[in-house]
């Protein structure tokens, strides 16, 4: 196991690498510079030549590559342009909002998009199976932009006032009491600054919530995340509940599970234990594909919901021309998906004893 996690790494640098120029070059190609993004009219040749000369855009583009590469493999992403500060803060404070909001949105779509599979698998051509695949195919062509309106004026506008109004917004309402662990705790000095890793900790609202005992802000997390992860998760529940779907039936008709049911095994146990497990592999290749999905692409639900995360903040420096944002994001990104996939092979083998990893 040791072995395959180990080659798996070592094989996913050119990809990084790959993915990591062709990002440098396409941001520095398309129209636009980002001394005329950030100061528009004011933006004179004398000034943007001192500002090319400062972030070091006025050297060729080779050596402006070389010079990033190097930064990054001493733990330096630069600093944002226009922002005026590290990468890695900036991922620190943003990237938990769009953490937290894709677990969130994936639990919503694998406890739901799961069973409803299993369901319409072993109720096939019933009632049941066409609402469930009906459901499905709705959840699927619904955008997530119209979706998340639709949610909003529901149950934010229509429903105010009622047991099932929601809040509009995913973030905290303002002047909530929101104190970070590491402070409650005693972590950091009062006139200290804390860490980077200390703040990505304490943006995530319910381990913040589990870690002070925390028990009201709980809660108010929970409620002002339910529009935003059933927005974004509805596409990936839907296409979980197919792939489960289509899988289930598959194992039910293979010689294992009659064997099973010839045995006098109980039925749950021959469709959960023989049936479903055996078809999980390609639905956790699905979730684990929706989870690298959901961290990167949440912009439309990140701005319909006023939440600042790494999709907003992608979006906000490419219109900007701040090429270290879209690059320490980018790379960000790459990373994630190249862990969730392998903790996705990894998993193959705890499934499926007949896979060997190692």
């Amino acid at each position: 196991m040791a072995q395959f996690v180990l080659r798996r790494l070592i094989s996913s640098i050119p990809v990084l690498l790959g993915i990591l120029a062709v990002t440098f070059v396409v941001a520095r190609v398309i129209p636009g510079d980002p001394c005329t993004a950030i100061y528009a009219e004011r933006a004179t040749p004398q000034l943007c030549a001192a500002f090319a000369e400062r972030y070091g855009l006025n050297q060729p583009l080779p050596q402006q590559f070389a010079t990033y590469i190097g930064q990054i493999l001493s733990g330096d992403f630069g600093d944002s342009i226009r922002f005026t500060m590290p990468i890695t803060r900036l991922i620190a404070e943003r990237l938990p909002i769009t953490l937290e909001l894709g677990l969130v949105a994936l639990t919503f779509a694998t406890i739901v998009g799961i069973p409803l599979g299993i369901l319409s698998a072993y109720r096939r051509n019933s009632a049941i199976d066409v609402g469930t695949m009906f459901i499905a195919n709705l959840g699927v062509s619904m955008p997530v932009f119209w979706l998340g309106l639709m949610l909003a004026y529901i149950f934010a506008v229509s429903l105010r006032g009622t047991p099932f109004a929601l809040p509009p917004s995913g973030d905290l309402p303002a002047g909530f009491p929101y104190v970070p662990f590491y402070e409650a705790w005693g972590l950091v000095p009062p006139d200290g600054e804390p860490s980077s890793l200390l703040v990505f900790l304490s943006g995530l609202k319910i381990l913040n919530a589990i870690l002070t005992l925390n028990g009201e802000l709980l809660v108010t997390a929970l409620r002002y995340l339910i529009l935003p992860a059933v927005t974004v998760g509805t596409i990936p529940m839907s296409i979980i509940a197919r792939m489960t779907r289509s899988a289930v039936l598959e194992t039910l008709g293979q010689d294992y599970v009659r064997t099973a049911r010839s045995k006098g095994l109980r039925e749950f146990t021959v469709v959960i234990r023989h049936a479903v497990r055996n078809a999980l592999l390609p639905v956790v290749t699905i979730i684990g594909l929706n989870f690298g999905l959901l961290v990167s692409g949440a912009v439309l639900t990140e701005t319909i919901f006023g939440l600042t995360g790494v999709g907003r903040s992608l979006v906000d420096g490419i219109t900007s021309r701040d090429y270290p944002l879209v690059q320490g994001f980018t790379v960000f990104i790459a990373v994630a998906f190249v862990v969730i996939n392998l903790i996705v092979d990894v998993l193959y083998g705890y499934l499926d004893p007949r896979i060997r990893l190692g």
